[in-house]
Formats: structure tokens, C-alpha cells, sequence
């Protein structure tokens, strides 16, 4: 694992969580460019605010880290999308899927 992991996971959490880098900035009580410094590389946060990025989007440490979990992130987000959709849109998603996985 690498710094790029952590710039990474905190841009894919932030874009899941349908929030820019600016704002995420000001919730977290920082200049308006403290995330994106993360995220383009000049940065990395310390311990202290690394625990309130994982608070930030209601996740722990270990969920930040198990890829397992980044996946059931992906998952629940995905649910939440179809839940949306109409029942022949359903249908046809469940199609595409059953294709993608032959």
C-alpha cells in the first residue's frame, strides 16, 4: 500500500458520498484547498485528521483500509441507484448483469 491508495480512497469515499473537495474541506474546518492538496499529491493528512476524514464519512480505520469493504461500499451504493429505477429498468439491469458474469 501506498500514499496513492490513500489519495485514492479518500477521492473515490468523497465522490460516493456526492460531496466536492472544497466543501469537504470547510466541514473538516480547513482552507478551502486542503482536500485537493491531498488528493493531487502535496499532501498526505496526519494521524489526527486521517481520524476525522474516516469520522467524516462514517467509516473506521479498518473499513478505510479492507478492500473488502471499499466493495460492499460499491455495492450499497449501486443498491441505492437501482432502488430508483423503474421495474422493466430493473429487469433489464438484471439481464446486463447475468451477461457481464458469464
Amino acid at each position: 500500500m501506498d500514499e496513492s491508495f490513500i489519495r485514492q480512497r479518500i477521492t473515490q469515499l468523497r465522490i460516493q458520498k456526492n460531496v466536492s473537495e472544497y466543501k469537504m474541506s470547510m466541514d473538516l474546518g480547513h482552507s478551502k484547498g486542503y482536500i485537493q492538496s491531498i488528493s493531487s499529491g502535496r499532501a498526505l493528512p496526519s494521524m489526527s485528521e486521517f481520524l476525522s476524514i474516516c469520522e467524516y464519512f462514517n467509516i473506521t480505520p479498518i473499513e478505510f483500509f479492507d478492500e473488502k469493504s471499499q466493495e460492499q461500499a460499491t455495492a450499497i451504493a449501486l443498491q441505492k441507484e437501482i432502488s430508483n429505477l423503474k421495474q422493466a429498468d430493473m429487469e433489464l439491469l438484471i439481464q446486463l448483469a447475468k451477461r457481464l458474469t458469464k
